[in-house]
């Protein structure tokens, strides 16, 4: 098999790359993802070996350190070049006309004027909560006919061995030939107003708000930061939007006919992307994709003839890590560190450690929890967090809770308090046990002078 379907559930990390694999997610949840086809990571493979390119690639990249840039260029230059005089295997160009073709239905064997198409690039190492090297890799817009595609194929291939990519993996300690790269084929959206969303803000770190920056035109001169956009910040689950920053837009990018794109000046500083309404329409799919994926998310979409599509999602890998995050139910963790002032990270044996004792005073409360078993507590940034959230809704132990605010630093038991009378925590609310109280009482009472 070369190529698959959005609708596959068989594409992975592996063969799809990050980002075929989560268009393949989002399109199987039913989102407006504009439909297309995946090259499989073996396809890549498969040119390479043709090809004899493996030796070129060793004898370039031999030795390179990450921070010579001048050796980089010239590595990236040379593997390129040899490339673009490859020639792509006659199975593996069919199966790409045929999907090629499949997106063509109205047109059938007429290829006089056939669909523009996105070609994006897919490496198995981009996208990744703990590695992030977006923007490493190319893409090419509003490409069309099976010459030009099987040439943008071939790019994208090639895009694996950028200076930026190359060096990327040498400092993060990334074999080269454990890298691969799938292409993306996906109908060209004809956008009208394009734009990133953060499903949490990460300028603040604020898990609750969103924030939109959106631009007329297809999204690559935003992605690319050669447009200041219009600026939106949103409280996620609500809709409120708490600030609106109208930027310049002085530049567009647009499909050209026949295809290509080209940068087109606006004038279009006063006039606001977004409406209100596509505003929360745009975060209300956000949270969707966030609560999938269990983890605040860089999404890209478009709006065209009014409809909203999405062209990628990936993880924030800005944020500080926290545990598992979650507004329905809403879910409060609270730092171990904060109560003594102990900013930095807790080694592994000192994690365990502390767990192990705390499991133990559990288990004098009749709470028998394997270690392995409990989702009370967890390790994040190095760090012990607590879920207090179910704490806070029993009434006994809000009652507790709203005693132990009194001893923590003024900061730490402000913001606390804020978060315990957020209405969706239900603080207090929650059924009292007698059988609790007798626990408690089992363990303290034994101890009391």
């Amino acid at each position: 098999m070369i190529i698959l379907p959005f609708l596959s559930p068989a594409a992975t990390l592996e063969n799809a790359g990050s980002k075929g694999a989560s268009l393949a997610r989002l399109t199987r949840l039913g989102l407006p993802v504009p439909p297309g086809f995946i090259i499989m990571t073996d396809a890549y493979r498969t040119f390479v070996a043709v090809n004899n390119l493996t030796g070129v690639i060793t004898a370039s990249i031999m030795g390179i350190a990450a921070d010579d840039a001048a050796q980089l260029e010239l590595a990236s230059g040379k593997i390129r070049a040899a490339f673009s005089v490859g020639k792509v295997p006659g199975q593996i160009a069919q199966a790409v006309s045929e999907g090629y073709l499949a997106l063509n239905p109205q047109v059938g064997v007429d290829r006089s004027s056939l669909v523009s198409v996105a070609v994006r690039s897919s490496a198995t190492t981009e996208d990744l909560p703990e590695l992030s090297s977006a923007g490493q890799q190319d893409t090419y817009l509003n490409v069309v006919g099976e010459v030009h595609l099987l040439k943008s194929i071939v790019d994208c291939w090639s895009s694996l061995w950028t200076a930026r990519a190359i060096g990327y993996r040498v400092r993060n300690a990334i074999p080269h030939f454990d890298a691969a790269m799938a292409v993306i084929v996906q109908l060209m959206v004809p956008s009208e107003i394009s734009g990133v969303l953060f499903t949490a803000n990460p300028l603040t770190g604020l898990l609750s708000e969103s924030v939109i920056d959106a631009t007329f035109g297809l999204g690559e001169a935003l992605v690319s930061g050669q447009v200041e956009p219009d600026h939106y910040v949103v409280e996620s689950l609500s809709g409120a939007i708490h600030g609106i920053t109208l930027g310049a837009k002085e530049m567009s990018t647009r499909s050209k006919t026949g295809g290509g794109v080209e940068n087109v000046r606006e004038e279009a500083a006063g006039r606001q992307t977004l409406s209100d309404d596509q505003i929360r329409k745009v975060v209300a799919v956000g949270q969707q994709i966030q609560k999938e994926y269990g983890f605040p998310q860089d999404i890209e979409w478009a709006f065209a003839d009014g409809e909203l599509f999405l062209l990628q999602t990936r993880p924030i890998t800005s944020l500080f890590p926290v545990p598992r995050v979650s507004f329905d139910p809403l879910i409060v963790w609270f730092s171990l560190g904060a109560v003594q002032g102990l900013v930095g990270p807790m080694t592994p044996l000192g994690q365990e450690s502390i767990l192990r004792v705390v499991l133990g005073t559990g288990k004098r409360l009749g709470i028998k929890i394997k270690y392995e078993e409990q989702n009370l507590f967890g390790v994040a940034g190095e760090r012990i967090w607590v879920k207090i959230s179910d704490l806070v809704r029993n009434p006994l132990g809000n009652r507790i809770f709203g005693s132990f605010l009194g001893f923590l630093e003024p900061s730490v038991r402000q913001i606390l308090r804020l978060l315990v009378n957020d209405p969706r925590l239900g603080a207090g609310k929650g059924r009292f046990r007698f059988s609790t109280l007798r626990r408690l009482l089992g363990l303290f009472l034994p101890i009391i002078p």
